[in-house]
């Protein structure tokens, strides 16, 4: 990713983006690296995460920063009718409408899937939400950490000695916002031949439980509930983190032929042949004294040295980084990981394309800083849009 100028795959696209908090914004972030044109309509109140700080930059937390490049602001009341009508001048022309709201909310205002379907026929609608709108949960609100702990993550996450443990990233979100974008690409792709929009179901429940792999295959196979993994791996050994002299390191030998390597770099070839670890059921049997030998053999040895020895011999080991040293290294230097732009700093999407590369072209916006502009650009005359802030519909400044 660049942080000059490009048009991107997506140049051309129109995205309404009504989503807040981490999901949605996410998905519409990685839209808008890759040239889609995405308006935020923000509720009076703000993106309640540009509170979610500190730290700041200009009275916006970086949990906002992190999530919203690329964008364009919009303060817009959707609870009064004038407001739904600006969100439908807005709609003429989009690909894309994305929300959030609770179910039920965007049809209680006359403005749900079915009711714009009708206006807006090639309108793409992803619906992001807890649980879905059906089910015993249906309706409830979700959060990532509450719909990880159902969906089974922390019982598989920790050790004995913790307990069932959070996991330290918002993977739930952050995997419901790359659903999002899959889907719309899917119905952007379906589009060309159909000729219709479609609506998208996106909730945080049915994204965690696609994560427990391999727990769920494992127990549909065996009828064994999962336990806690810890820092091992319930279907192969040696996966795991080892201590050294220096850091912390994760090996993992995914093969015979991989454990046989590990076992000639750690100076114990002989280990391979050992009748208790000739194969990874044997090692899954026998893993409390494999790890001890492995233990043992790394107690005098520098990590980032072994680690990098490893690698270099095809075998996967890594030392275990803290958020410093990995947004340091050397290697996301060279992979163009960071982006920058003015005082803007973040995480570059990871999807490179070769012939049009995402690109950072703004950095999130200030609450409502493009009201004027979007609203001129789709046929508001100036004297309108006074009004329209006079009514309190648009909105330049947050309210409390």
């Amino acid at each position: 990713m660049t942080a000059l100028s490009s048009a991107g795959a997506l140049a051309g696209i129109k995205v309404i983006d009504l989503t807040r908090v981490l999901g949605g914004p996410f998905a519409t972030q990685l839209l808008s690296d890759h040239g889609a044109d995405v308006i935020k309509l923000e509720p009076p109140q703000g993106d309640e995460v540009r509170d979610w700080g500190p730290p700041f930059h200009d009275e916006d937390a970086s949990y906002f920063i992190g999530i919203n490049r690329n964008k364009r602001s919009v303060g817009l009341d959707l609870a009064q009718p004038e407001g739904r009508a600006v969100l439908l001048r807005l709609l003429e022309g989009a690909d894309v409408l994305i929300e959030n709201f609770k179910p039920g909310s965007m049809e209680k205002w006359g403005i749900g899937y079915e009711e714009l379907a009708k206006k807006f026929p090639r309108l793409i609608y992803c619906k992001v939400s807890g649980f879905g709108a059906e089910g015993p949960l249906g309706g409830f609100p979700g959060y990532d950490a509450i719909v990880g702990a159902m969906a089974g993550h922390y019982s598989v996450n920790g050790s004995a000695e913790s307990g069932p443990m959070r996991i330290g990233l918002p993977v739930v979100d952050i995997t419901t916002g790359l659903y999002c974008v899959i889907g719309i690409m899917l119905a952007m792709h379906e589009r060309h031949s159909s000729g219709k929009g479609q609506f998208i179901d996106a909730a945080l429940y049915d994204s965690a439980m696609s994560l427990m792999h391999p727990h769920a295959a494992n127990y549909f196979l065996s009828g064994k509930i999962p336990g806690l993994s810890g820092n091992t791996h319930g279907n192969l050994a040696p996966y795991g983190m080892f201590k050294t002299k220096t850091c912390n390191v994760m090996i993992g030998a995914g093969n015979n032929r991989s454990f046989k390597r590990v076992c000639e770099e750690l100076g114990v070839p002989e280990m391979a042949e050992d009748p208790r670890f000739a194969t990874n059921g044997d090692r899954i049997k026998n893993r409390d004294e494999l790890n001890r030998i492995i233990t043992e053999r790394l107690a005098q040895v520098d990590g980032q040295e072994f680690a990098l020895k490893l690698l270099k011999a095809g075998l996967p080991c890594g030392p275990v980084l803290n958020t410093a040293e990995a947004l340091n290294h050397p290697h996301a230097t060279a992979r163009g990981t960071i982006v920058e732009a003015g005082w803007y700093k973040g995480i570059g999407t990871p999807v490179k394309l070769s012939r049009t590369p995402a690109s950072v072209k703004a950095p999130p916006p200030k609450f409502s800083q493009h009201t004027r502009q979007v609203l001129a650009e789709n046929g508001f005359d100036e004297a309108s849009i006074e009004r329209l802030i006079a009514a309190g519909v648009l909105v330049e400044k947050r309210r409390a």
